[in-house]
């Protein structure tokens, strides 16, 4: 008998020791994968949590209740009219009473005295006295007027030579040639024997403001010739034309 016990429990070891073996090994055996679902038309989704519930609003405060106010009191009657008295009728008038206006008496002025005048005594008569002595009145003697001197002569040379100076400094203002305007004037001017201008002027304008102004423009502070040899005169006072014409 304990010959079959010893084998049997040896088997049972053996088996037992091979089944722990299988049992460590398969717990150190990474897991089997689970098998893939079949795809198919419908597919499954996990629903979000829930959300919380949204708190309920809390009930507005009821208003406070209105106070009732009062009706106003009714107005007062209107006091009633009343009616004026009549009034008693105004006297009559008094009837006027015209009463005579007395005039005073006229006054007369008290006369006055009148003054005695005396007689006109008689004018005293003048002694005669005797007639004035009579002187002849000399005439005075009649002064002897001096005789004029004659004007300085200007020579027919120097008159050339002034032309000629005029002629080349006289100049055409634009603004009268461009309106057409045309004149003469008579100059009259004095002059030393070096052609200094003493004093100038114009005896009759041409009539245009332009063209006087142009006379005036050649002769302010102006030199002219000196005088030639046969003038012995210190100055001579000369009048000269001159002619603004476009047709030259």
């Amino acid at each position: 008998m304990r010959l079959f016990r010893l084998p049997l429990a040896a088997s049972l070891l053996g088996h037992g020791g091979v089944l722990a073996l299988l049992v460590g090994f398969a717990a150190q055996l990474p897991p089997a994968p689970l098998p893939q679902p079949r795809k198919s038309g419908i597919e499954v989704l996990l629903a979000p949590p829930p959300r919380p519930m949204a708190e309920s609003p809390s009930p507005a405060p009821e208003p406070p209740p209105v106070a009732a106010t009062e009706p106003p009191p009714p107005e007062p009657p209107p006091p009633p009219a009343t009616t004026p008295k009549p009034q008693p009728p105004p006297p009559p008038p008094k009837p006027l009473v015209h009463k005579p206006v007395v005039k005073p008496p006229p006054q007369h002025p008290a006369p006055q005295p009148v003054r005695e005048t005396p007689p006109p005594q008689p004018a005293p008569r003048a002694a005669p006295q005797p007639a004035p002595v009579q002187t002849a009145v000399v005439p005075p003697a009649p002064m002897a007027v001096p005789a004029p001197h004659p004007a300085p002569t200007v020579s027919p040379g120097y008159r050339s030579l002034l032309s000629a100076w005029l002629e080349s400094h006289k100049r055409y203002p634009e603004s009268a040639r461009a309106r057409g305007e045309e004149g003469r004037a008579v100059l009259r001017f004095r002059v030393d024997r070096s052609g200094r201008v003493l004093n100038y002027a114009l005896a009759a304008g041409t009539g245009f403001a332009d063209l006087d102004a142009a006379i005036d423009a050649m002769m302010r502070g102006a030199t002219l010739p000196p005088f030639p040899a046969d003038m012995a005169a210190s100055d001579v006072e000369v009048s000269v034309t001159v002619r603004f014409s476009l047709t030259r």
